[in-house]
């Protein structure tokens, strides 16, 4: 575990989530599980936690951070909301959907959340856990994956151990344990920045226009977190479409494809991102020199998760 601070796993009931909103309001930080991943929470509003955020992820002072809301009213605090994001919200939220906005001259966030952009990205997170804190600060809670940057994802409070915050809120395993559709709202137009739960045509449909896909590839400065193009790796090489065993490579199966744990024997996509990052998390720690990932499909939440494993595997290349 890095830092120099013991960590404390607590029980996410009333009493624990009383301590989280206390450390957060005296401008600590402390790790809050949501639907999608486990969050490193700090105060939006004071530029010290959020610092503190930055420091113990080892994040990239240009990736901005996602703003956590409870509603589509604290929404309205810190950004513009055109009619088609409304349409989004009424639908999506709470729910696994980011949206990049046009941030409110006005908005009470410091400027490292936003990165110095014109946007701000706002969730309203399906967790009650996650909502009783947002409720309990009384104001958006920054909240990126509580990792160390550009590493798996936690879906669970023990994957959090490396990061050096400490306070973990356990409330066990995330429900869909696969980062939040990212999805910049511009007028009449819409940018799939990164995919999630939510897939473009689900997105379209209920908002009535087409949703564009941004283009691939590593951004100087990224107009949305978690849109870095080498990220989510693990500390062992990764292999994609891999259809056999193989002496010293960990194979994550799919489907027919049966490995040394499989990501969901009947096929289903959800089920698999439910699965993904524990079950890297468990192929880097198995003793095996490389990792394998079954086919997936790219339907539904298998584009997130092919997503996910491309830029893992791009990181894993890059590693000396």
């Amino acid at each position: 575990m890095g830092g120099t601070r013991p960590q404390r796993r607590i029980a996410a009931d009333d009493r624990g989530i009383a301590e989280v909103v206390r450390q957060l309001k005296a401008g600590g930080i402390a790790a809050v599980p949501t639907e999608t991943v486990y969050g490193l929470a700090a105060d939006a509003a004071n530029p010290a936690a959020v610092a503190r955020v930055f420091r113990a992820k080892g994040r990239p002072a240009a990736n901005p951070l996602i703003v956590h809301v409870a509603n589509r009213e604290m929404a309205a605090r810190y950004a513009e909301i055109p009619p088609l994001a409304d349409r989004l919200m009424a639908r999506f939220w709470p729910g696994p959907l980011t949206l990049v906005l046009p941030r409110r001259a006005d908005a009470p966030l410091t400027g490292a959340v936003t990165a110095g952009l014109p946007t701000v990205a706002l969730r309203a997170p399906d967790h009650p856990v996650m909502q009783a804190v947002i409720r309990g600060l009384g104001r958006g809670v920054a909240a990126p994956s509580a990792n160390v940057s550009g590493r798996l994802s936690p879906t669970r409070p023990e994957h959090v151990a490396e990061l050096a915050v400490p306070l973990v809120l356990d409330a066990g395993p995330c429900r869909l344990g696969l980062e939040s559709s990212v999805v910049k709202v511009e007028e009449d137009r819409l940018v799939l920045l990164r995919p999630g739960s939510l897939d473009s045509a689900t997105l379209a449909e209920a908002a009535g226009v087409p949703v564009e896909l941004a283009g691939a590839g590593a951004k100087e400065a990224p107009e949305a977190p978690g849109t870095a193009f080498r990220h989510y790796a693990p500390r062992l090489p990764l292999d994609l479409d891999v259809t056999e065993a193989a002496a010293g490579r960990f194979l994550l199966g799919f489907g027919p494809v049966p490995g040394d744990l499989n990501l969901s024997p009947a096929g289903d996509v959800a089920e698999a991102a439910a699965n993904l990052f524990a079950a890297l998390y468990r192929a880097e720690t198995s003793g095996a020199e490389r990792i394998g990932v079954a086919p997936i499909p790219a339907e539904g939440a298998g584009i997130a998760i092919r997503d996910r494993l491309q830029r893992a595997a791009a990181a894993s290349r890059d590693r000396p």
